[in-house]
């Protein structure tokens, strides 16, 4: 007799999403990246290449400067093109409602601040929940670490602050605005689920910096997980953080997250072999032992060629860490469609699909190695690998996952090159 069913939360183990960032870039330039990737022009067809690998979630953004007029006026046009792309395909999103933008009238320094966004949340949720049915998952503020450092230290982006007090200031903005979009959200829709991501980093001293130790353990294992430790309760309860406000976990992964210490400016990335680099299993199990919470790998991707051999290494490391006895409802491959570096604008060609220039058009081009890959896990995880007429009809059971990761039986690797 099989084991009972594991129901998980998403309707598909892997998941996808679209880079969707709209933040005051360093130059002073508002930068909406659905624009520029094409995304929106081209939403039913990217939800269409979704639709034939499987894959029922994306990770998809509400544009917070672009929709609030102020004032209490929203305008919800930048997104009718995605919503009409999920009802003809059935994917459904997770609302990415803050991806480091936030309106130019507004200061994350002041009180109300926090109050303008729940408002904005509420809009949010009145206006999807009108437009598309199933279930409601929510991203109310994104990478509020990674966007602290952006943001708050490295002047990258709005409010361009150039120090470790502002970085410190702007977190605790940032989680007191992802606390009241919360609750505001399930004033609206009091079964909708928040799915709150952050990279997963390991930071160690240099070499030849015995001194600089302390400072890499302190970024590894105190900064990295504050902003979800006061979502969670654990730190500035008088914010109102709890377990439920947490809820999901989503660890994003990239080979940059590990990394030599610097001490201005963002550390560099550790090339593969380095000493000091640990097996994603066991930066998942950080995790899992500290908060016992679902998660998620809230977006991995590889780049170029090598993207085949990164899935299949997050796949083997995930599967390792399912052994540990993790709860792992879902895999991100972010993003579904290439982006630009924010830097320099070249295409990472870290996509699901490349996007190539066809006069003024992006044609979208599969990866065909890397959708093989992808491919080769839903068979081992026994999962679909296109879409029926409704996706929320069979839900993931997550016993197929626990049994292949026991019967693959991985072991941790820290070769994640």
């Amino acid at each position: 007799m099989g084991q009972p069913q594991r129901q998980g939360i998403f309707p598909t183990f892997f998941l996808s999403g679209f880079e969707c960032s709209t933040f005051l870039w360093q130059d002073g330039r508002r930068r909406d990246l659905v624009a520029e990737t094409q995304h929106r022009a081209h939403a039913l067809e990217d939800y269409r290449v979704l639709r034939n690998l499987g894959i029922a979630v994306a990770r998809e953004g509400i544009p917070w400067p672009l929709v609030d007029k102020g004032g209490g006026r929203y305008d919800f046009s930048p997104i009718e093109p995605v919503l009409d792309a999920m009802r003809q395909t059935g994917v459904r999103p997770i609302w990415d409602l803050f991806h480091y933008g936030y309106p130019g009238d507004s200061d994350p320094f002041d009180d109300a601040f926090a109050a303008r966004f729940a408002d904005y949340c509420r809009a949010c949720a009145r206006h999807v929940s009108e437009q598309l049915d199933g279930p409601s998952w929510f991203t109310p503020v994104n990478e509020i670490t990674f966007f602290s450092f952006a943001g708050g230290e490295w002047g990258w982006a709005a409010p361009y602050g150039k120090d470790r007090q502002t970085r410190e200031r702007f977190r605790l903005a940032l989680c007191t605005a992802s606390i009241a979009g919360v609750k505001a959200l399930r004033e609206v829709l009091p079964q909708s689920r928040m799915v709150h991501v952050d990279p997963l980093i390991q930071v160690v001293a240099p070499p030849d910096r015995p001194d600089q130790q302390e400072a890499a353990e302190h970024e590894t294992f105190v900064d990295a997980f504050l902003a979800w430790d006061i979502l969670y309760g654990r730190e500035h309860p008088e914010l109102g953080g709890a377990p439920e406000i947490l809820d999901i976990v989503g660890a994003n992964n990239y080979s940059f997250g590990q990394m030599e210490y610097r001490e201005s400016g963002p550390h560099q990335a550790l090339p593969p072999g380095s000493p000091g680099i640990q097996p994603l299993s066991t930066l998942l199990q950080r995790i899992w032992d500290r908060y016992r919470r679902p998660m998620i790998i809230g977006e991995t991707s590889g780049l170029g060629e090598g993207r085949p051999d990164w899935l299949r290494d997050v796949m083997n490391e995930s599967m390792a860490a399912v052994n540990l006895g993790m709860d792992l409802h879902g895999v991100c491959l972010f993003p579904g469609v290439d982006m630009p570096d924010w830097h320099t604008g070249e295409w990472l060609h870290n996509g699901i699909c490349d996007l190539v220039p066809s006069g003024q058009e992006l044609s979208r081009v599969p990866h065909e190695p890397y959708i093989s890959e992808l491919r080769r896990w839903q068979k081992e995880l026994n999962r679909v690998t296109e879409l029926d007429e409704d996706p929320f009809s069979d839900p993931v059971d997550l016993q197929d996952v626990v049994d292949a990761a026991q019967r693959l039986r991985p072991a941790p690797d820290e070769d994640w090159s």
